[in-house]
């Protein structure tokens, strides 16, 4: 098996003939249901190419547990974009069920707890003093980030699957139906909101959006990166990222659908079937573009470099002066890759399988790895002093180190 959102694509892939779907379409997507339509258009099982099997090797580094929790039942077996924060000495999560934590980060013991009814869909996102999910209902729900205690909910349009981001007492909330809503923090009252159309066909997923100079940055389905102020939702820049092509609505798929990073003033976005592109922050201007490198997982970058997983589940190594490709790790094929993330000498991603692997990040070669989960993890590894947390599908909450051997 591979994870929920390959097997979505898979699934979409197959079906789109007969079916027009946008980004709230299709709220679940069970393993039952894209095995027997990809099977009934594509004839079979055998067509869809099985995940690599892992091989030994000699490991050169050694991985230690330093603590492991669960989060109740984490994801449910849905995609969804429940991941963890860590901040102010906390790890922050939530599970699927309503379920709200806050672990201290050295240890994983409880700091406070928080039952409540919502189906979180997303988060979290935090400041100083809220932590914010958002729910598959449109809700959206702040906690006082150092009791637990609900401060506010408020509605949105449609259910969000794009973690919330707070920055000058504004939350950005992003939700499936293209809208952008800003919210107020300190009581989650409307401060403005844009409007996008989405396109029929597209991944399930949206993008977290960044704020960068007080812009905020999000890509869209129809290929499109905008930019918005920050204080009123005004448009400061578009800029056509993956252009599509073909004559099929397949074909022309290029949703951006993963996180855009900042880095020196320059915005790095990938795509479905569009490549990964560098463009200037203060106007939308395109540096460069690689058009070898798509994705639907993420991005993650250092000092000099950029780490993507793409849509094959291998992992590159870009430049990004120039977008060039300087290695690939292609022996974890169609493993359902997270976001790769980078610290010190590193690239860090975990799988469908609930192994994390460790690579190189001179070479990309495989270092070490850790079953930490009997579920796949679909959220990006956090890394904080040297610490490596991951939040699996089933509520596994763990932290990991290195030590040489």
């Amino acid at each position: 098996m591979i994870n929920n959102k390959t097997k979505y694509i898979a699934w979409l892939l197959a079906s789109s003939a007969l079916l027009s779907l946008n980004g709230c379409a299709i709220v679940d997507t069970t393993s039952e249901l894209v095995t027997g339509v990809t099977s009934y258009f594509l004839g079979g099982e055998d067509n869809i190419e099985p995940p690599a099997e892992l091989v030994e090797y000699k490991a050169e580094i050694e991985l230690d547990v330093l603590w492991k929790e669960d989060v109740g039942v984490g994801s449910g077996g849905r995609f969804l974009n429940l991941d963890l924060v860590v901040s102010y000495g906390k790890v922050f999560a939530a599970d699927r069920e309503g379920l709200v934590q806050a672990r201290d980060v050295n240890t994983g013991d409880l700091v406070w707890e928080t039952e409540t009814d919502y189906q979180f869909s997303a988060g979290p996102g935090t400041d100083e003093n809220i932590v914010v999910f958002a729910t598959s209902n449109a809700e959206v729900v702040a906690f006082n980030l150092e009791t637990g205690e609900q401060k506010w909910v408020s509605a949105v349009s449609s259910e969000v699957l794009a973690n919330p981001v707070i920055a000058n007492d504004i939350v950005i909330i992003r939700s499936t139906d293209g809208r952008m809503i800003a919210l107020k923090a300190s009581d989650g009252s409307e401060l403005w909101i844009f409007e996008k159309s989405v396109p029929a066909l597209s991944i399930r997923g949206t993008g977290t959006p960044i704020i960068v100079s007080d812009n905020v940055i999000a890509g869209y389905a129809n290929g499109k990166l905008l930019a918005l102020r920050l204080t009123n939702g005004k448009s400061s820049w578009e800029t056509s990222i993956a252009i599509p092509s073909g004559r099929s609505e397949i074909e022309r798929l290029v949703d951006l659908d993963v996180d855009p990073v900042e880095s020196d003033g320059v915005i790095f976005i990938s795509s479905y079937q569009g490549g990964t592109t560098a463009v200037l922050e203060i106007d939308g201007d395109v540096l460069w573009r690689n058009q070898d490198v798509s994705s639907y997982s993420g991005l993650s970058y250092d000092w000099r470099y950029l780490y993507v997983s793409d849509t094959k589940s291998h992992v590159w190594q870009i430049d990004q002066g120039n977008g060039a490709s300087l290695w690939k790790q292609d022996k974890l094929y169609n493993r359902g890759l997270t976001t790769p993330v980078s610290y010190d000498d590193y690239v860090v991603v975990a799988d469908y399988e609930g192994y994390v692997h460790w690579l190189a990040n001179s070479d990309g070669r495989q270092l070490g790895r850790i079953k930490i989960a009997d579920s796949g993890v679909d959220a990006k590894p956090v890394v904080v002093n040297n610490i490596v947390y991951i939040y699996a599908k089933d509520g596994t909450l763990v932290a990991l180190k290195v030590r040489l051997l």
